[in-house]
């Protein structure tokens, strides 16, 4: 059977994409930047006689072509940027490049995606339709590196009718996939504001507009568009994570920045709420006897999972895994670019489950210790070359 033949491989080849995750993870690149990640792609899909194209600078796409290759096409999707953090991992494999680490396992997506396709590669003969493949840079830096291979053509020529989307969750135990029908990620937008004024003597408040005080008034006042106009069961966060302004005891600042995200999970509210925010900036500040600067930068749309495609590949991990290793993802106010795609084509983003507290593995996403039990990644190819050759929406 299919199922057997590619746990086979997948366990055959373990050794040897654990050997490619640790490639990538000592040079991590930061977002479109990923220029040596990229020839490294290339060189493997050439190895593994995959033809490829290469879209958006440093994204590379792959096509493997099954029995019947127009009978369906199915995207498998993996991101290769890292971010810039310090890594205090104490491995052989400890990134060489200074201040650039792979905190979010994008080495571990592209590991896993390269293995997958060099699987479905070995038994095109048994399976039917197409897999494209999307190796896309800058997951971690507006405006997304997915929103800039859709425009290339990433999705074209062939068009799939699914997508799928891994990330490794340290919260999820090694050996388990989780899934979600419906929205699952909220979209992200960045906030950035200037508050000015002269300046002054901080004796003397009565001769400038404080702006100071207007920013913690600015700030307060913020939190009432989310409480009093977005609909409670619907879920939206703004947070302010920044305030930059004066640099001693008895001046008043002429300047005063503040830096801030907005996430939502729906599309009309989010574009009203960017409305309410820019109108509350400019006139609670001016009411205030100072000006205000606002931008307002449009990140990525929620995660929307396509609930008959993430059904499909929900029933193919539980024949794969077992359903005891299955569970439903929780719902998040986190970002990821993979949302681009839910809005174009039916889309399915997952996770794997890379936690193994005996070995230390617990560090969340995003931090300085963040690594993986790497026997997660025989699990990372073989489900996706089972839903590579097996999905179907």
């Amino acid at each position: 059977m299919l199922k057997e033949k590619i746990k086979l491989l997948a366990q055959q080849y373990h050794q040897e994409f654990i050997d490619v995750r640790h490639h990538l993870h000592s040079h991590p690149e930061l977002s479109y930047q990923e220029f040596e990640t990229s020839k490294f792609i290339q060189q493997k899909l050439a190895q593994f006689d995959i033809p490829f194209t290469v879209k958006a600078t440093t994204g590379v796409v792959g096509l493997i072509k099954g029995r019947n290759p127009d009978s369906r096409v199915i995207a498998l999707r993996a991101d290769m940027d890292a971010l810039p953090i310090r890594e205090e991992n104490k491995v052989a494999y400890k990134s060489v490049n200074e201040g650039v680490m792979h905190a979010c396992g994008h080495d571990v997506h592209t590991t896993c995606l390269l293995g997958a396709s060099k699987i479905l590669q070995q038994l095109k003969e048994e399976w039917e339709g197409t897999v494209k493949l999307i190796f896309q840079p800058g997951e971690e830096k507006n405006p997304g590196g997915a929103s800039l291979m859709i425009k290339d053509g990433a999705l074209e020529n062939p068009r799939p009718q699914g997508i799928f989307g891994m990330h490794v969750h340290p919260g999820l135990q090694l050996g388990k996939l989780s899934f979600r029908k419906g929205r699952v990620m909220a979209s992200a937008d960045e906030i950035y504001i200037t508050i000015k004024s002269k300046g002054g003597h901080a004796a003397a408040p009565h001769l400038t507009a404080d702006t100071i005080l207007i920013a913690s008034h600015l700030i307060v006042s913020l939190q009432q568009i989310i409480s009093r106009n977005n609909n409670p069961i619907s879920p939206s966060v703004l947070s302010i994570c920044s305030i930059e302004g004066g640099h001693t005891t008895n001046v008043i600042p002429s300047e005063v920045k503040l830096k801030g995200t907005f996430r939502a999970m729906n599309e009309e509210w989010r574009y009203k709420a960017h409305e309410l925010i820019k109108k509350q900036t400019v006139e609670l500040v001016g009411a205030m006897g100072a000006e205000a600067d606002i931008l307002i930068d449009v990140g990525y749309p929620f995660v929307d999972n396509d609930p008959v495609l993430t059904g499909v590949a929900w029933q193919l991990a539980n024949e794969f895994l077992g359903k005891e290793n299955v569970e439903e993802t929780e719902l998040r106010m986190g970002a990821e670019d993979f949302g681009f795609y839910t809005h174009v084509v039916p889309g399915c983003f997952y996770r794997l489950g890379v936690r193994n507290e005996e070995k230390g593995i617990i560090h969340n996403v995003h931090t300085s210790r963040f690594n993986i039990d790497e026997s997660a990644i025989a699990y990372g190819m073989e489900i996706m070359a089972w839903f590579g050759a097996m999905a179907a929406p």
